[in-house]
This record gives C-alpha cells, structure tokens and sequence, in this order.
C-alpha cells in the first residue's frame, strides 16, 4: 500500500519551508493556506521558565542525535531549546504528523536560516527505531532517543561489534490498543490481546462485539511499536503470523487503515497519536485494557497495565568529557523534564 501524501517525512516538510524561502514567502502568508495547520508554541526566555541549557553547546559541536518515529519531534524541540532557537509546532500541507519547525524569521539572512536546517538534517535525524540502533551500534549516532528497548537482532549486531548499550529511561509513555469508532468493544484484557494476537481469538463475538471476523494490523519486525508488544504485552507467547498485506509500514498509516476497516484492531503508543500526529477517537479509538484507559492520569500514576518508557541509549565506551555525553546527562534534568513535558510526555 502507497504511504498517503499525509504521512510526508520531517525532510519533505523541511523542503517544502526551502521552496517558500526560496520565493520569500513567510511563515506567516503560508499559515494562510488552508490545508495548512500552524499551532504556535510560544517559547519563554530560559531566565523566565528556570530552563537551562548546556554550556558551550553550538550547531558545530552538537552531537549526532538520531530516534524512533515517536520521538523526532522531542529531539527537535531539544535542539532548538539547547540553542536558543524559536519554533513553532506544525503541520505539513495536507496533514500528517506535527513537527517543530524553526522560526526562519528570527534569522538575519537566508544563509543563517538555511544553515540551521541543514543542521537539523544532518545532526538530529529520523531513522526510526531499528535505524537509530543500528546507527548507534555502527557509530553514525552519538545519542538515540526510543521507545523501546533494542530487538533480538538489534543485540545481536551490537554484540558482533563489540558493543555495549546503556539505556537510561527519562520519559513515560503508554503503548495502547485502537479499533474503529463504530466497534462497540470498549476494552479488553491482557488474556484477551494475548489470544488475539496468538490467533485463538478471531472474532468480535469472542470479546462482546459483533459476529465478525477480526482485521488484525501489525507492524514490521524491528519497529519499536512490534518489539514492545512481544516484550510488553505478549508474557513471552510469539505472535502469530498474519497476513503479509495487514502489516503496516509506517506508524503514521496505522490510523487510515483503522479508519477504514471497522473490524480492524492494532496498536501504537499514545503520546504519538494523541500528541504527534493528533488523532481524534473519531478516526481511530483508544480501548482500556483490563477496565482501564490510557490517559494523562493513568500514564503518570503507572495504573494503566502497559506503560512504557522513553530511553535516552549511548555506547559504553562515549567519551565522557564529549558534548554527546553531556547531552546525555542533561537529558535526565529538570530542564530536560520542561522540555518532555512541553512535547506531551510524562515526568519519568
């Protein structure tokens, strides 16, 4: 299935703001647009917020930052933070994810506004959450930002290089369960997802729904979302396999299918769809697991069965007098804490 024009990467976005550059169009006359959304997060000197940055920090030493889909935008908003740079929450032409983009209006010129972005290209990057480890692992990534812990063959490939991980949680997440807006299930127990997953449920009848066959999406082996369900939900059971066409590619294109299918049920985590990409229950509708549902209150009082954490994850052997290891520790401070919070995540 063709990823929907809506689902555009960071870098397509960032392309487009060149193009209306480029032609000396502003921010403010693209906001004019109507299939664009521009949500302005207004951004507080750090004397007035108690936000405090990294000494000597600059766009010529900043680390190489990559992540998971989940987290591209909270390394972003960490870059400008650390820098001093204005931004604005986003939206591409035609929808998709929200994204930090830079103020370009608060540059002097055009070369101070295009090095800024070719800075975010090429220091903190999106490669997703298997490419973010294995970048890590082979040295192209100082510091990677996830929402899961490395896969079997993530291991397995740091272990024939030698390498050793440390993985430190400094955000709470949750991982949670969607189904169509019209299902009449509501919740499901861990048993219950465990026996949809392993195929010994198959239809909606079996959980209090109606006589119909269950749509079960997964996504790719490697992806952050597919690794937490086997380590977090599944109590050591393997998936059962499903059909090669039901596994959706990118997390952003798990929503249209469950939009589109009313016996469909997968899975994502919430910070992405309630913040990242604004996914209202009309499209895509969050189910409570064991009678409890995932929001705000059960996140931060741990109450919901499947939370999750956000991981800030080095090599062993990073230099600790390195700016990348220096990110590292700001990254577990109140100022980083500010920073998670702003981005929709919950104090860890």
């Amino acid at each position: 299935m063709a990823v929907p024009q809506t689902f555009r990467t960071f870098g397509d976005r960032i392309n487009l703001y060149h193009h209306i550059m480029n032609n000396r169009i502003r921010l403010v006359v693209v906001a004019l647009l109507a299939t664009t959304v521009f949500i302005s997060c207004q951004k507080e000197t750090p004397e007035e917020e108690g936000f405090t940055s990294i000494d000597n920090i600059s766009m010529e030493n900043y680390p190489k930052v990559d992540g998971a889909t989940a987290t591209w935008a909270l390394n972003r908003m960490i870059a400008c933070k650390l820098l001093g740079v204005e931004y604005t929450w986003s939206r591409a032409i035609g929808g998709g994810e929200r994204g930090i983009v830079p103020v370009y209006e608060q540059f002097e010129n055009w070369d101070e506004s295009h090095a800024f972005s070719n800075f975010l290209n090429e220091r903190v990057k999106n490669s997703q959450t298997h490419g973010a480890f294995t970048n890590l692992i082979d040295g192209n990534a100082d510091i990677i930002v996830v929402s899961s812990h490395p896969s079997p063959s993530e291991k397995a490939h740091a272990n024939e290089k030698g390498v050793t991980l440390i993985e430190t949680p400094i955000a709470l997440d949750a991982f949670v369960f969607i189904v169509n807006e019209a299902n009449p299930v509501k919740s499901l127990t861990t048993e219950q997802i465990r026996k949809i997953y392993t195929k010994q449920i198959t239809n909606w009848s079996q959980v209090g729904g109606t006589d119909s066959e269950m749509k079960v999406f997964t996504r790719p082996r490697n992806s952050g979302s597919e690794e937490t369900l086997r380590a977090l939900v599944m109590g050591g059971l393997e998936p059962a396999d499903f059909p090669e066409s039901d596994q959706v590619q990118g997390m952003g294109a798990v929503f249209p299918e469950i939009q589109t299918s009313v016996n469909g049920i997968c899975y994502t985590f919430n910070n992405y769809k309630d913040v990242l990409a604004q996914i209202p229950e009309g499209i895509a509708a969050k189910i409570a697991i064991d009678g409890i549902f995932p929001d705000k209150t059960t996140i931060d009082n741990r109450t919901y069965p499947f939370i999750t954490e956000v991981y800030a994850v080095i090599r062993s052997d990073l230099d600790r007098n390195s700016m990348a290891y220096k990110l590292y520790e700001w990254l577990r401070t109140g100022s980083a804490k500010m920073v998670l919070g702003e981005c929709g995540f919950s104090a860890y």
